[in-house]
């Protein structure tokens, strides 16, 4: 579970870090877009309501991971299978409808679709707290991660609306310092909620928030509704979460219902139709969700596939390190929380200073520099045992941190720059929906070894303290499990490395669009 709950603050920082370039995206394809950002008097009215719910939004994508383990407790559900919907249903829901977010922005407004989040969110947030069945809580979830990738899709786009052409960056870099401090506040405050009063107050505190954001919302943006030509792609959406959604389940209950089960059967089958279908209703359709025809270029394809090997191989250490600390080690919540707070704070710090590197010297060498040290980094995590000083933590998660870090600002730069102008939306929602694609598919994949090995009946044996049971064997079980998965974890993130050198070198962007 606490393995779960790390994939949670992943997706945090995967959304969050989407919007920014959403909203490259509008600002860069609109016509007379930097007149239109003089309209905006009140920026930093904007700025605040828009901060409200990113930091909301990011908050809850890291504050649950740390308290997944006692969720589990409450519901008297084992490690693996259905307690991993607590937050595969949000990755889900959250992949599924970043794309469609977009597009209906374009369609009908921006605030309209942000205010809509808003109230998704806290509706979602609301019900997540009253949960009284794990099967609520999971779809209660799923309303969450849709509600937030609607508030995530659109928030770099409403920022960059309210700031003229030549203060952009800055405005986006805001943005980024407020999506780091959700992402890294969320494990220290959801230790410290569920130790001192309950979890259900980790989704609890986003309603007073929400409701402050939704009447900032009212009062500050002054959007009109609007509709717009052009025309929805209802079946590539469809297609799109269904596949997402029956893989992301076929790995994740492989082991409770075992791999030739039908229904396990059914569902693979299932995803991968719908993946292979979907290229074929794609290129028939006027206004596709997905534009298949950005792969043909080489420096898309690669920071695509490198993105999403990326986020499959170090999404494991936010999903796994919780049951390392609580399990393994007997770490109160609230120290567990903390713990694992250097990963984020090392990538927010470093990921800006790659990103300016990236724009001076180009992606390539940077991206696959930075997935060595993290491989290097996922190889260190695994050699973690029972005997592990706090010291051998802290900085196997901060050089960890730090490859993402100078892997990630770099990629992403790529992937949008790569992209035709008039395309920045939907390289926008391809960033958006890889990143959340490889954090789902890396705690299913992490979770079914951890699983298979006996680590999670080892750790759940170890976390209850019965006596007669033998303690060393049940530790080298954990250690061993934990050891494979993170192995697992680097040998793909060494694909990743292989995908960043053969791009070429891409071409150096001096455009307009870079004044901001």
């Amino acid at each position: 579970m606490k393995q779960q709950e790390s994939r949670t603050e992943a997706i945090g920082k995967t959304s969050a870090s989407v919007p920014q370039s959403e909203s490259e995206r509008v600002t860069s394809s609109a016509p007379g877009t930097t007149a239109g950002q003089k309209e905006q008097p009140g920026k930093w009215a904007v700025m605040a309501t828009v901060a409200i719910g990113v930091f909301m939004a990011t908050l809850d994508s890291s504050i649950v991971n740390i308290s997944l383990p006692t969720v589990a407790q409450y519901f008297k559900v084992p490690l693996g299978g259905a307690i991993e919907w607590v937050i595969i249903a949000y990755l889900v829901a959250t992949a599924s409808a970043l794309l469609t977010a977009g597009r209906l922005a374009d369609m009908i407004g921006r605030k309209v679709v942000w205010t809509a989040g808003l109230i998704v969110f806290t509706t979602g947030s609301a019900l997540c707290g009253a949960s009284l069945w794990l099967v609520f809580l999971v779809g209660a979830r799923a309303l969450q991660g849709l509600g937030g990738a609607l508030l995530m899709a659109i928030s770099p786009a409403l920022i960059t609306s309210a700031f003229p052409a030549n203060e952009r960056g800055k405005a986006l870099g805001l943005n980024a310092i407020i999506v780091a401090l959700g992402v890294s506040v969320g494990p220290t405050l959801g230790g410290l909620i569920t130790a001192y009063f309950s979890w259900r107050w980790i989704f609890y505190v986003n309603v007073p928030i929400g409701i402050i954001g939704l009447i900032a919302t009212v009062r500050v943006l002054k959007e009109p509704m609007r509709r717009s030509q052009g025309r929805f792609d209802p079946w590539g959406a469809l297609l799109l979460a269904v596949g997402l959604a029956a893989i992301t389940a076929g790995l994740s209950f492989g082991q409770e219902l075992g791999w030739t089960s039908p229904l396990l059967v059914s569902l693979l089958v299932t995803g991968i139709a719908s993946l292979v279908i979907l290229p074929f209703v794609e290129t028939r359709v006027a206004d596709p969700i997905i534009d298949l025809s950005m792969f043909h270029n080489r420096v898309f394809l690669s920071a695509n596939l490198s993105l999403v090997l990326s986020f499959l191989a170090l999404f494991a250490v936010g999903f796994m390190l919780p049951f390392y600390f609580e399990e393994l080690r007997g770490f109160p919540t609230e120290q567990a929380g903390l713990l694992l707070t250097p990963f984020p704070i090392t990538l927010a710090i470093i990921a800006p200073f790659s990103g300016s590197l990236a724009d001076r010297f180009g992606t390539r060498w940077l991206a696959a520099g930075g997935l060595t040290i993290a491989c290097i980094g996922l190889v260190l995590i695994g050699q973690l045992n029972e005997k592990s000083s706090i010291w051998d933590i802290v900085w196997r998660l901060v050089l960890t941190g730090a490859g993402q870090a100078i892997f990630q600002s770099p990629n992403n730069s790529a992937l949008l720059g790569s992209a035709p102008r008039q395309r920045q939306g939907i390289a926008s929602g391809f960033l958006a929906t890889g990143r959340t694609m490889g954090q789902s598919l890396s705690v299913a994949l992490a979770g079914t070894i951890f699983a298979a090995l006996g680590g999670a009946q080892a750790g759940s044996l170890l976390s209850g303290g019965q006596p007669g049971q033998d303690v060393s064997l049940l530790q080298h079980i954990f250690v061993h499990s934990f050891q494979v998965s993170f192995i697992v974890s680097a040998a793909i993130a060494a694909i990743g490395i292989f995908a960043s050198l053969v791009r070429g070198k891409e071409q150096m962007k001096r455009p307009s669009s870079a004044k901001g």
